[in-house]
């Protein structure tokens, strides 16, 4: 693999006691390009500006998916990648939905190894604190018309992240989007691309005015069963039961939601992927058998939600604070990441 350093590291202007997130980039990026028919050689370059013609179809018709997965500095001082082949997997998975070529196991986690490798001295040592590696493909052909492209790019970028959400493990608030659906059976629902993400930038803007972290997502048929929020699959610990919204093809197949349900399941905790209505949650809120309400994802990990609001009626969840359940699933979680806990899954990639 051919690797160009930077001649002046950006590392020493980064302040990695008070993170942001994907505020700062390493200092270099990985590109990868496809033509005739197959991917060349991956690359490592300084991190810095590409070159793109105007026409470039992805602008304009949005042939691009992309991907967010974490690299944790551990206390045996290895950096830990936490589950790449799943995250892999869900790229293609997009790839395919998106009619773009996909990339083979072995480019990927090459690649990736040899960008972490070259930048390990920006995996933040913090706890808490993590690499964010944004792997994404885009259509590079040049044309104003509705067609697959014939060329793509594949890059992967990392940043030095601090917590996602302001509130950190604090519980959040969520709101139902009203008007707004996010996506529906047959759409792209279940792909990791950009028009995904972009119908929820009005809506999450308008609950952010309102005071709620984010848009708690129903169905876009009968808008009355919950789906995910914006960033987060979504869990609902009703009883004794964990009951999760399925995949159905429009919310996004979280690695760290299946995370969740592997480690519910070894405890013997009864999983359900099922459809729950917000009226459910709001009658088992009421009623007290909704004990914890919690989303999952790579970016935020496990994140409490203590209250939501739907049709003028609000709900609090657990006195709005962190569930026993909530903070085990963390615990175990990053306790994996950061290599404090046991790996019997196999789940991290050591670097």
């Amino acid at each position: 693999m051919e690797i160009i350093k930077t001649r002046q590291s950006r590392i020493d202007q980064v302040d990695f006691e008070n993170l942001g997130f994907g505020e700062v980039f390493s200092d270099h990026m990985v590109i990868m390009d496809y033509r005739d028919g197959e991917w060349g050689e991956a690359r490592i370059v300084p991190y810095g500006t590409i070159e793109v013609f105007p026409a470039m179809c992805s602008f304009h018709y949005g042939q691009m998916i992309f991907e967010g997965l974490k690299a944790f500095y551990t206390r045996t001082e290895a950096i830990n990648i936490f589950r790449p082949q799943k995250y892999h997997e869900r790229m293609n998975r997009s790839c395919r939905r998106l009619c773009i070529p996909e990339v083979s196991y072995d480019l990927f986690i090459n690649a990736l190894r040899e960008l972490v490798t070259l930048d390990k001295e920006w995996v933040p040592k913090k706890k808490g604190y993590s690499l964010y590696i944004r792997p994404f493909i885009f259509a590079t052909d040049s044309f104003l018309g509705v067609k697959v492209s014939e060329t793509y790019r594949f890059m992967i970028i990392t940043s030095p992240v601090g917590a996602y959400y302001k509130e950190g493990i604090n519980p959040v608030k969520l709101i139902t989007p009203g008007e707004y659906i996010r996506a529906a059976k047959g759409g792209l629902g279940a792909a990791k691309t950009p028009a995904n993400y972009a119908a929820t930038l009005l809506p999450a803007e308008e609950a952010k005015k309102k005071g709620f972290t984010q848009v708690l997502w129903l169905d876009g048929i009968k808008r009355k069963y919950v789906e995910e929020v914006g960033t987060m699959n979504l869990f609902f610990f009703i009883g004794d039961k964990l009951i999760t919204p399925p995949l159905e093809g429009t919310i996004l197949p979280g690695v760290t939601r299946d995370s969740v349900i592997h480690l519910a399941k070894e405890w013997k905790i009864k999983v359900l992927e099922r459809r729950i209505s917000i009226d459910e949650v709001f009658k088992t809120a009421k009623d007290g058998r909704l004990k914890e309400a919690f989303g999952s994802g790579t970016a935020a990990v496990i994140s409490p939600v203590g209250e939501i609001y739907h049709n003028k009626k609000r709900v609090i969840i657990n006195k709005r604070k962190i569930g026993p359940l909530s903070q085990r699933l963390y615990d175990e979680i990053t306790g994996i990441q950061y290599g404090e806990r046991p790996d019997r899954f196999g789940w991290c990639y050591l670097i």
